[in-house]
């Protein structure tokens, strides 16, 4: 099959791997990169070889049939807005768009194009979640029946060369890192019913101690701790916490309890995570082989997807209505916080089909 096409918008510090694995994957072809900092972008098109364009270039340059947005989340819908309006198919970093009617908008424009939209996580797809998937779907623990799923830290100031993004609207440890588990666990039992929650804002400035930055002081804008419970239109009881404002912790990152046991399914952020299972028959923790296909660091295992599913006419996984779910659900979250109610989520998906041994 011919490659698809990738124009990469956006050189920041995700852009490395995608570069590296869309320029291996044998289904996709990066043509060219762009960003505002024309610096960064000249120095990411020499090391992997290929062209450096102006973002109006690349949208119009016939070569490029896939836009990667991968700026920052308050861009993520003007970007994907003008891709998808020159024709071209849409791949976004997470979050899809920064709320619902962005989301709609940006959905119904693809539509209305016949073309393809997809936001990440696509960690989903992975080795380690793939294993879950497998599990789940041979009932091995039963009909899932609650769960916990914690993602909890202290911020990215300390690490992160330009971490002012995770502390406005967009970010935050919802927003930052709730797409992995939320999108994680739509994709092992399904959509969302209904949120209630609890958000904190600790913090009003947090102070960058990474370089080049270091001592910038960065405004808080948004909740940086989160607690929910989703109610998952098959049953279960999930409860989520996600927070940039623990030091330090011994929880697992996704546990699920089903009717006949019980299923530690690891960092949803990674792709091969160790997984464990533990019945009513079973005495203690066994791990679990993982999947055959995607162990290793694989962004843009969604990208290449989409190369596929066009050549095969089939809905790719990483797809526009799980990431609009997931949004739908983000917001929710902090809208239940806010009014201090539950909140009904109107939006509704079919979990992505599961994975080939052999991957895509």
């Amino acid at each position: 099959m011919k490659p698809l096409g990738v124009g990469v918008i956006g050189c920041g510090n995700i852009s490395e791997i995608y570069l590296k694995n869309l320029g291996a994957y044998p289904q996709t072809e990066v043509i060219a990169v762009a960003d505002l900092d024309a610096e960064k972008a000249r120095a990411k098109a020499e090391k992997h070889k290929v062209l450096q364009m102006p973002v109006d270039e690349l949208l119009t340059s016939p070569s490029v049939e896939l836009v990667l947005n991968l700026t920052v989340p308050k861009a993520h819908f003007g970007v994907a807005k003008a891709a998808l309006e020159a024709g071209r198919h849409v791949y976004n970093e997470k979050p899809l768009a920064l709320n619902r009617e962005e989301g709609k908008e940006l959905l119904a424009l693809a539509e209305s194009k016949g073309l393809r939209i997809g936001a990440a996580p696509d960690t989903f797809l992975g080795a380690g979640l793939q294993a879950c998937r497998k599990i789940v779907d041979a009932g091995q623990i039963g009909r899932v029946v609650a769960g916990q799923a914690f993602m909890m830290c202290h911020g990215h100031e300390s690490w992160h060369p330009s971490p002012e993004f995770y502390y406005e609207a967009g970010g935050g440890p919802l927003f930052d890192m709730g797409p992995y588990y939320i999108t994680a666990l739509a994709s092992l039992i399904g959509p969302v019913e209904r949120v209630t929650a609890i958000g904190r804002k600790f913090f009003e400035t947090r102070t960058i101690t990474s370089q080049p930055k270091a001592g910038k002081i960065v405004p808080v804008e948004v909740p940086t701790h989160l607690v929910a419970i989703l109610e998952f239109a098959q049953g279960a009881v999930i409860e989520l916490t996600t927070s940039f404002d623990v030091w330090h912790h011994t929880l697992p990152p996704i546990t699920l309890h089903g009717s006949d046991g019980s299923l530690l399914c690891g960092d949803p952020n990674g792709f091969g995570e160790l997984v464990s299972i533990r019945t009513s028959h079973d005495k203690d923790w066994r791990s679990v082989p993982l999947a055959s296909a995607y162990a290793e660091n694989s962004r843009g295992v969604g990208v290449q997807d989409i190369a596929c599913a066009l050549q095969e006419g089939r809905e790719h996984r990483a797809n526009g209505r799980l990431a609009y779910h997931v949004l739908d659900v983000m917001q929710a979250i902090r809208e239940s916080a806010e009014g201090r109610s539950p909140v009904t989520i109107a939006s509704t998906i079919e979990r992505p089909e599961a994975m080939p041994p052999q991957g895509v």
